[in-house]
């Protein structure tokens, strides 16, 4: 077991004999000083985990040395011994980050419990450093894999905002193209990180109760309702709120939601009190606001509101050069977590990753290579390893010259097509499969083209 390092600084030789002797005992190593000149010396060369510092000092006073002390690590445990009734010294003292204090003459068994009780602290401290770096280290805009130039944008935009004091992302993106990664990504690369990510799915919580899980309760609000409850935006508080599909909580809630985005204050359900709350907000839906507006189901103002900074995500079919690495990538987390040892994708193979139009984006991707790795015990990926749904949405054949002459003055691609799967329906009546064969694509891409114009 590793032993507790303990520094004790005192110019009074006999208790930090005392105290050496007391601590050596219960096997922790101690080092001592007299003067708070040398005992910041030392602090500095051993980084002790707890400091036992004399308020009282000859010399640099007990406070100077505290604070010099918290200037070299804010998290230091220091316990402050004082004389008998200077309680405003050792209030003083707590103000400047001091964990406790004694009062001289004291109890060694009363150190003994102090000891026992910051060491307690302490290994709680760590415990939250080490996974607040695993977090960091886990969002890393490093593992947000994108090599194209829509991604590359993307994550510069979104290191830009994690960097400023912006309060307020709208988050816009398919289902799948990551939308969560970049959220935790702007939150543990920010000022902020050190405080709580608190993730809301609107579509996770009945309409009925959405109010009270976002702005917590008061006591008697309602029959079940026998003890106040803060609400995830308290919770959030000095961290993020991370609203995930926002597009779909109702008109209600979207009006006490914009009251809280502009005012920073809310009440909860049943209460009087405004709370004031220090968040930032980050939104984020797979749906088309502007168009959710016009319809009517979601308010302008709010809209405008989380408009401050939208950064979309493209969806992974108009970025096919980010499909091969993210394969790499998946490949190399599931080959650790099933004990595979898949080395390389076949270019035939390849070909049909790319190809594929990934309608579930990253997502799609990721499980199609996490049922690879879990069922086919092989170095190398061919065809025959991906499942038949893909394939088969995957035109192999050649590529036929069209024998369609470009007019000189241009046209619009996007309505000749249109027009061409206009034409494709009427020729078989209507039959999507069919019409999806004449156009020398995959029955799920045509209902994907004819929903992008409206043909549904």
């Amino acid at each position: 077991m590793t032993q507790t390092k303990i520094l004790v600084v005192d110019d009074e030789k006999f208790i930090t004999w005392s105290l050496k002797q007391h601590l050596e005992k219960e096997g922790n190593e101690i080092f001592t000083s007299e003067s708070g000149e040398e005992g910041i010396e030392i602090f500095k060369a051993e980084v002790p985990d707890i400091t036992i510092l004399d308020i009282h000092l000859t010399g640099m006073s007990g406070l100077e040395t505290l604070e010099l002390i918290k200037k070299q690590n804010k998290d230091a445990i220091v316990i402050i011994i004082t004389a008998h009734g200077d309680i405003e010294t050792a209030v003083s003292a707590i103000k400047l980050g001091a964990y406790d204090f004694v009062e001289k003459p004291f109890d060694l068994n009363r150190i003994s419990v102090l000891i026992k009780k910051a060491v307690e602290t302490l290994s709680l401290k760590r415990e939250v450093s080490y996974l607040r770096e695993e977090q960091y280290d886990k969002y890393s805009f490093n593992n947000i894999i994108g090599q194209s130039k829509p991604m590359r944008d993307v994550i510069s935009l979104a290191k830009k905002v994690a960097e400023s004091d912006a309060n307020i992302i709208l988050i816009q993106g398919e289902s799948g193209t990551g939308k969560n990664l970049i959220a935790r990504a702007v939150h543990y690369h920010s000022a902020r990180a050190s405080e709580p990510f608190v993730e809301v799915t609107a579509t996770a919580i009945p309409d009925t109760l959405i109010e009270s899980e976002l702005f917590g309760y008061e006591k008697g609000a309602f029959t079940d309702a026998k003890t106040a409850k803060k609400g995830l935006f308290e919770l959030a508080s000095g961290g993020s709120i991370y609203l995930d599909e926002i597009g779909d909580i109702k008109p209600a809630t979207q009006a006490k939601l914009l009251r809280v985005i502009e005012e920073r204050t809310f009440k909860r359900v049943g209460g009087l009190k405004d709370i004031n709350v220090n968040v930032r907000v980050i939104a984020a839906t797979n749906k088309n606001l502007e168009n959710a507006v016009k319809e009517g189901s979601f308010r302008a103002d709010l809209y405008y509101r989380l408009k401050v900074i939208p950064i979309f995500i493209p969806p992974l079919r108009d970025r096919r050069e980010d499909v091969m690495p993210l394969v790499l990538h998946y490949v190399k987390i599931f080959n650790r977590e099933f004990k595979r040892n898949i080395k390389e994708i076949s270019p035939e193979a390849e070909k049909i990753l790319i190809s594929y139009p990934w309608y579930g984006n990253a997502r799609e991707l990721k499980n199609v290579i996490e049922r690879i790795c879990i069922l086919e015990d092989t170095e190398v990926i061919y065809p025959e390893h991906i499942p038949s749904e893909i394939i088969d949405q995957v035109d192999t054949a050649p590529e036929e010259k069209a024998s369609f002459n470009l007019p000189p003055e241009g046209l619009s691609l996007k309505n000749v097509e249109k027009e061409l799967i206009v034409q494709a329906l009427q020729m078989v009546e209507g039959n999507q499969t069919r019409a999806a064969k004449l156009l020398g694509i995959s029955r799920d891409a045509l209902r994907y083209k004819m929903q992008k114009f409206g043909l549904l």
